[in-house]
């Protein structure tokens, strides 16, 4: 009983070790991603563009991250973690030291934009997926959601920490304080255990040619999961709960304050949702580890619904009450949904192919962002008012919803995909 202990021990702090590198990794590169909001302003006074070019750059990073997933996911099935890091973190320490350096709207495209969302992507979501995957076979489901809530804290802890910054030195500086940080991450990861960290809890049969482990040869490729209905059902999923929240969320502020309230109070509101967004995301991975995924999927969507009508009602009642139950429901279910489908995803399509799978779907998300960002103010510019917006943004989170009771495979999980055939054909 004592040796059983005794290693037991040690394999747990490995897999609480690789926990905690992944969620680190998750709050810089997406923490600092999403801090751009604190850079529109004065790159708009910098330069003098407009908020539309501004945003713009913003959707050109959502849309980088969304292709640059697909491409993590096949560097991490085919090299191995230590590849996806390396270039990612290389990436990300390039793109804000040069940032300082830019001066056109295509420089800031391509290196913010493209690079930044490239990089992301790289050492994001995707590799965390399939290392807690391999380290996690009970409790996946909470460690992963905990995991995923990663981009919310670094939103709050580097939100604050690159407005002091720009305050005190500038953007630029901003910037490349932020490079900085990357570089020594960088250092970091080369000194690492890869061989072990890649092979997870059950060590793996090594490659002859090279230090890393071989992933198991089993489970769907990615070529076969795109003829399954439940690969485009994800897909569907992470992209119309991203058109849901985004076309609400970048323009909150601005709603609230013509709505009455200070700028103070708005942007107050605004920063509990995202600390609201950490706790939602990890009870909806914990109640997924304990009840029927696609009832907790049908709460999670729920409270984005109510929390989307309580902000449209402040058109015709405005009220310290309705902001609080914007607050509630929408920082409770904002982004709630990724822990399920990773879950869900690490068990039907476990095996080679998982990695490039999930950053395959990955493509909607980014996508998705991308557009409920450009319809956020595009359709206020042609409606002027927020209503449209607010219809469609309801729309798709029903959307998102419905593909969590109408695709089987998603529905029931594992038993139900046990049941199906490796080469089933599209449903």
């Amino acid at each position: 009983m004592a040796p059983h202990r005794q290693q037991k021990q040690p394999r747990l702090l490995a897999a609480l070790s690789v926990f905690a590198f992944c969620l680190m990794m998750i709050a810089a590169s997406r923490g600092m991603g999403e801090t751009y909001a604190i850079f529109l302003l004065p790159l708009s006074d910098n330069f003098g563009w407009s908020r539309a070019n501004v945003t713009s750059i913003y959707s050109v990073y959502m849309v980088a991250f969304g292709f640059g997933s697909l491409l993590s996911g096949l560097v991490f099935d085919r090299l191995g973690p230590q590849f996806n890091y390396v270039v990612g973190l290389g990436m990300l320490a390039g793109c804000y030291g040069f940032a300082g350096k830019l001066e056109s709207i295509l420089s800031f495209y391509l290196v913010i934009g493209i690079c930044g969302g490239v990089g992301a992507a790289m050492v994001g979501i995707v590799p965390t997926q399939s290392l807690i995957s391999r380290w996690f076979t009970r409790g996946r489901t909470t460690a992963l959601s905990i995991a995923y809530s990663g981009q919310g804290i670094g939103v709050m802890m580097l939100a604050p920490a690159a407005q002091i910054t720009i305050e005190a030195v500038g953007w630029q500086d901003a910037y490349m304080l932020a490079s900085y940080g990357f570089m020594v991450a960088f250092g970091v990861i080369l000194l690492m255990p890869w061989v072990r960290i890649t092979a997870g809890v059950a060590p793996q049969q090594k490659n002859a040619n090279a230090n890393v482990p071989l992933a198991p040869k089993e489970g769907l490729s990615l070529g076969e999961a795109i003829k399954r209905a439940e690969f485009w059902g994800f897909f569907t999923i992470f992209g119309a709960s991203a058109i849901a929240v985004f076309s609400v969320s970048l323009q909150a502020v601005a709603y609230l304050v013509e709505r009455g309230f200070s700028t103070v109070e708005s942007a107050f509101a605004f920063g509990c949702i995202g600390m609201l967004t950490i706790l939602g995301i990890a009870l909806t991975g914990i109640l997924a580890e304990r009840y029927a995924r696609h009832l907790v999927a049908t709460l999670s969507y729920g409270l984005t619904i109510i929390g989307i009508i309580a902000l449209a009602a402040m058109q015709l009642y405005p009220s310290w009450f309705l902001l609080v139950v914007f607050v509630v429901a929408f920082g409770l279910s904002a982004g709630a949904r990724g822990p399920i489908i990773t879950a869900q995803m690490a068990e039907l399509f476990a095996g080679q192919g998982l990695a490039s799978i999930f950053g395959a779907t990955n493509i909607g998300q980014g996508c998705g962002a991308a557009l409920g960002a450009f319809l956020a103010g595009y359709l206020y510019d042609i409606t002027g008012g927020y209503n449209t917006g607010f219809a469609i943004s309801l729309g798709f989170a029903c959307l998102g919803l419905s593909m969590f009771w109408f695709v089987p495979a998603i529905r029931y999980g594992k038993k139900q995909s046990a049941t199906l055939s490796k080469d089933a054909p599209l449903a």
